[in-house]
């Protein structure tokens, strides 16, 4: 690993780290959004404080960041892009500011993909958007939306892709295994609901 590699990975996952809706939340006086609804610093959760500004805020930040993280490689180290997109997106997940535990990675992984991919980022939108509009289950649009971005770059022959947004869906999908639980129960909240029986 070469020190191109080393600091476009660094980088990444610094950026990646900085916890937008904590530190939002706090800010605007809503307390610590750890103790809040599920529990996770994304934007989902931050909507269930009634701060519709806040959430929203929270989505762009944690999705530029990760767009942010990608063009500063492009910039400085395009042998190494891949390597800022993968530490953007571990660092969101696994933040080492918060014991490593993080948000659960959509906005950050559509981030990424605007400067790396944009036909991926559309379809990813879209998936993510309108299946939301749909069922308004946040958890599933976002898992249905990450899985989108391998099958739209095989489908486009971005081959060289695949193999990287795969483990990016899948670790998604990792992060949100309580929320696959409830959803087999039929327990899962709708994105409007405030409040949930305990933290996931």
């Amino acid at each position: 690993m070469n020190s191109a590699t080393v600091l476009a990975l660094a980088v990444g996952y610094l950026l990646g780290s900085i916890p937008f809706g904590l530190l939002l939340t706090r800010l605007a006086g809503k307390g610590d959004i750890r103790d809040i609804g599920s529990g996770n610093i994304g934007a989902t959760n931050v909507l269930r404080t009634g701060a519709k500004g806040l959430a929203a805020a929270t989505l762009i930040l944690d999705a530029f960041k990760g767009a942010v993280a990608v063009m500063i490689a492009q910039r400085f180290w395009p042998d190494a892009v891949n390597f800022a997109a993968a530490g953007a997106l571990v660092g969101h997940l696994y933040p080492v500011w918060l014991r490593f535990k993080g948000g659960k990675g959509v906005a950050t992984m559509l981030g990424i993909l605007v400067p790396l991919f944009w036909q991926g980022a559309l379809v990813y939108a879209v998936v993510w958007l309108g299946m939301l509009l749909i069922i308004r289950i946040s958890s599933a649009s976002g898992m249905a939306a990450a899985l989108s971005a391998p099958i739209t770059a095989a489908v486009l022959g971005k081959m060289a892709l695949v193999p990287m947004l795969l483990g990016f869906a899948l670790l998604i999908i990792w992060k949100h295994q309580e929320n696959i639980r409830r959803l087999l129960k039929g327990e899962e909240p709708k994105v409007g609901k405030k409040k949930v029986e305990g933290p996931a």
